[in-house]
């Protein structure tokens, strides 16, 4: 029996309205169980294919040494004595110094799950900003991109600011595209956000000037506010950088020295993009959801949250490009591709149901081939240009599935651990087979260890022990090295000669000579005076002052050439 309702004057109600009212309330409840169901799906694809992968490389290595220096009360140092910064993610050093201050023993595993931590936080935030942007029951596709690479697996911890880095750059992204509902007082605090890109990464600088620039269009504020929103995004970077002038007499972190990091080398740098982006065929689902998704018609602020990102990925990946890429196979690119993605994590549902499809079918098929099977042709062995997948390369050598202990690291090194046991007063060379120098008098330290290798290296010693890096992340005179070559592997084309670190280091000997003299004399005395010579007021100013032409100062190898150079001679 059906009972048709009536209104109070005898007619039949309409029922049309509660049953739209209805539906719609089906479908927002509906939409919203399937855009959770897709965050926390892929939040769980990047925690289970990052913790299966765990590992800390050795470059996450030199991270904890500097962070157990400064827990030690040395300072943010990697050698004690020598101010040299090799952290070149300055949050990330100081996070873990937080968090290693309570957990001091367990600093490589608290490397490794707080990157993977913030890398799960970065595809929560990528993707519920996406579906956000987009309204409705959006479809994920650049999310399935990302997380069908392994590169993205693997430096989801890897123990370097990578993780950290993909949190604050999605996270700010999220950020901008809430603030379109947010009061004025609330876009100096994202200001300070946005402006932090230079202390998660320096080469991030892009990614803030584009989402500052962003910000401002989206709102439009005042003369005064915009100066004081400028103020505040760089208030911490600026101060930081006063102190890094001032206490270790540059401009940069000294790997962007050793590297050249505003120097040029296209060729290479293609090459580089190529290793990622031929070895998985990302190249076709990439162009296909950027060619979709940016022929979509947008209002005025959609347009700009979709471009932001999009532009500071491809700054990103230019810049990457330019210097000549990295040694890590695609882990320089993650940033920029990342970026270049978020707006699309999600996107709207095709109108063709046949479109949707076959798109879906092509995207699922390339995912599963590429999570499966593709890999790159040269692992665990280096590659062209000496790029290597680092994560496979480690546990090669390593023999450990997981190595996530700077005790993997050093048992896989008996032989140089057993060197720099037996050394005493020694300068000990560890090549194919150890050389040993005497140390100089005046050296306080009961080994100077010479490797490039420098993570282990700092494993393997103590943190009143010294670390020589002929390649220059933690030595000075390395790192303003002229660099004559630049075949070699990307970012250690730089190699110290012996005789430098001889005269250096070790005792005096009629080799040694000429470059004993050369570091005695002008700019480059007070090159080894501004990292060595006790800090005090005097040598801040003196440091800061001078950190300009010290940064642009270059070594010649031959100690003939830089004593001509430096001395007059």
């Amino acid at each position: 029996m059906t009972v048709t309702p009536f209104d109070n004057i005898g007619n039949p109600k309409a029922t049309f309205g509660v049953a739209t009212a209805y539906n719609e309330t089906t479908t927002e409840s509906s939409s919203r169980r399937w855009n959770t169901g897709v965050a926390v799906a892929a939040v769980a694809v990047i925690l289970v294919a990052g913790y299966s992968r765990r590992w800390i490389s050795d470059d996450g290595l030199i991270y904890v040494r500097a962070v157990e220096q400064i827990l030690e009360g040395n300072g943010p140092v990697f050698n004690a004595g020598e101010r040299a910064e090799t952290s070149t993610g300055t949050l990330w050093q100081w996070l873990l110094t937080v968090v290693g201050f309570v957990l001091p023993d367990s600093l490589p595993q608290l490397a490794v799950y707080l990157g993977l931590g913030f890398a799960g936080a970065a595809f929560a935030l990528g993707v519920t900003a996406s579906q956000r942007l987009h309204g409705g029951a959006p479809v994920p596709a650049g999310v399935v991109i990302l997380l069908a690479l392994s590169p993205m697996w693997d430096f989801a911890t890897s123990g370097l600011e990578t993780g950290f880095a993909f949190a604050w750059i999605a996270g700010s992204w999220w950020l901008l595209v809430h603030s379109r509902d947010s009061s004025r007082e609330t876009h100096f605090g994202l200001a300070f956000v946005f402006g932090l890109g230079p202390l998660v990464r320096p080469d991030l600088a892009l990614v803030s000037i584009v989402f500052l620039v962003a910000l401002w269009l989206l709102h439009r504020p005042a003369r005064r506010t915009t100066i004081g929103m400028l103020g505040v995004a760089g208030a911490l970077p600026l101060a930081y950088q006063v102190f890094r002038m001032g206490y270790y007499g540059v401009l940069v972190p000294l790997p962007a020295i050793s590297k050249e990091a505003s120097g040029s080398y296209w060729l290479r740098g293609f090459s580089y993009f190529f290793d990622l982006f031929l070895t998985y065929g990302a190249i076709i689902p990439v162009g296909i959801v950027l060619w979709v998704g940016l022929r979509r018609h947008y209002n005025r602020s959609d347009r700009i949250l979709v471009f932001a990102p999009v532009i500071a990925g491809a700054l990103s990946m230019v810049y990457v490009i330019k210097v000549g890429g990295d040694f890590m196979h695609g882990r320089m690119l993650l940033p920029g591709l990342l970026l270049i993605l978020l707006p699309f994590f999600c996107m709207p549902r095709p109108a063709n149901p046949e479109t949707m499809k076959w798109a879906s079918a092509g995207l699922i098929g390339w995912a599963l081939l590429s999570a499966a099977l593709l890999r790159p042709i040269y692992a665990p062995h280096f590659g062209p240009m000496g790029v290597a997948d680092e994560r496979s390369h480690y546990v090669n050598s390593t023999h450990v599935t997981n190595p996530i202990s700077k005790r993997d690291y050093v048992e896989a090194q008996p032989e140089k651990r057993n060197w720099v046991r037996a050394a005493e007063g020694e300068l000990v060379f560890a090549l194919e087979k150890p050389r040993t120098e005497p140390l100089a008098p005046h050296r306080e330290e009961r080994v100077a260890f010479v490797w490039p290798v420098l993570g282990t290296a700092g494993a393997i010693t103590t943190l009143d022990e010294t670390v020589v890096d002929p390649i220059g992340l933690s030595y000075p005179l390395a790192a303003h090295l002229e660099l004559t070559d630049r075949g070699g592997r990307v970012g250690h084309e730089k190699k110290l000669p012996r005789v430098w670190i001889t005269a250096d280091y070790g005792a005096p000997t009629k080799e040694n000579e000429l470059a004993r003299r050369a570091l005695s004399c002008g700019a480059l005395a007070e090159l080894q005076e501004s990292v060595r010579a006790p800090m005090s007021w005097g040598r801040f100013v003196d440091n800061f002052l001078g950190s300009f032409g010290r940064t642009a100062l270059r070594v010649p190898a031959d100690p003939a050439a830089a004593e001509r150079l430096f001395c007059g001679g």
